[in-house]
């Protein structure tokens, strides 16, 4: 097959608070397959180091300071950026929060504030993408989900209710888009080796412990591992797929786990 299928040379991609982690290692992954990158934060505080940490790599990025959840600025800026930089041929809504409160004990501005940006957010960006994608009829988006659209866990209420909606936003985007020719779809991450995981990535610390014993692949995973999954959504591999999640979870979802004692 020719690798041309997951070439993005030419192509420009919005990826939503990619200044780190997962959002950082997809970005880069569509940066690599030939993609000219834009990032965006709510502030400017870490952008220039996200930046920097692009360029290092030979990665050719646009900067814009935008809250995904203000309506008006995102209409805004998507005009900049399409004035500025070119048409948006891919956008990855990957610019999220989580609040990890027992539901009896959340504020509900609390559980408001996660669904408006993990939700609505990009109900607002993919609505004035889609917009210029419309008329060109070409575009790829891209939510990022979560095991969490499909299961619950303690203390992750609002996060679960934001990621489940996300699902059938997806689904309904493809819907009634895909008839333009932009595809819709969705990657819903298993447990990643982040910054953030770090201080629970130990040998004998009851998570990583409970991660490794749930997962079939045996391990957390790598960021690079989301970037496979980025460039196929993202490029004329995935031409005639839509309204699909794929869940790169080293099989969790695919099995109910093992006791403790099998090998």
């Amino acid at each position: 097959m020719s690798q041309l299928l997951f070439d993005l040379t030419g192509k420009r991609a919005l990826v939503t608070g990619a200044t780190h982690g997962l959002g950082m290692a997809m970005a880069k992954g569509l940066g690599h397959a030939g993609a000219e990158l834009i990032i965006n934060n709510y502030s400017k505080d870490t952008l220039e180091e996200a930046k920097l940490e692009y360029e290092k790599e030979g990665l050719k990025v646009h900067t814009y300071v935008f809250d995904v959840t203000d309506d008006k600025a995102v209409e805004k800026h998507i005009d900049i950026i399409e004035n500025e930089v070119g048409p948006i041929d891919i956008l990855i809504n990957n610019a999220g929060i989580i609040k990890r409160i027992p539901m009896e004990d959340m504020e509900s501005d609390d559980f408001r504030a996660v669904i408006d940006v993990n939700l609505v957010g990009p109900y607002i960006v993919s609505k004035y993408v889609g917009r210029k994608m419309i008329p060109r009829k070409a575009g790829k988006i891209i939510n990022i989900n979560s095991m969490m659209s499909e299961l619950g866990r303690n203390t992750v209420s609002a996060y679960a209710a934001s990621k489940g909606g996300l699902k059938m936003l997806t689904k309904n985007m493809a819907t009634e888009w895909a008839k333009y020719n932009i595809q819709t779809n969705g990657i819903g991450p298993g447990y990643f080796a982040t910054s953030q995981t770090a201080p629970i990535r130990v040998n004998g610390h009851p998570f990583n412990e409970f991660i490794i014993s749930r997962t079939p692949a045996a391990r957390w995973g790598n960021p690079d591992d989301l970037a496979g999954a980025a460039v196929f959504l993202a490029s004329k591999a995935s031409d005639f797929v839509n309204g699909q999640i794929l869940y790169v979870d080293g099989g969790i979802l695919a099995t109910i786990g093992k006791p403790s004692n099998e090998e």
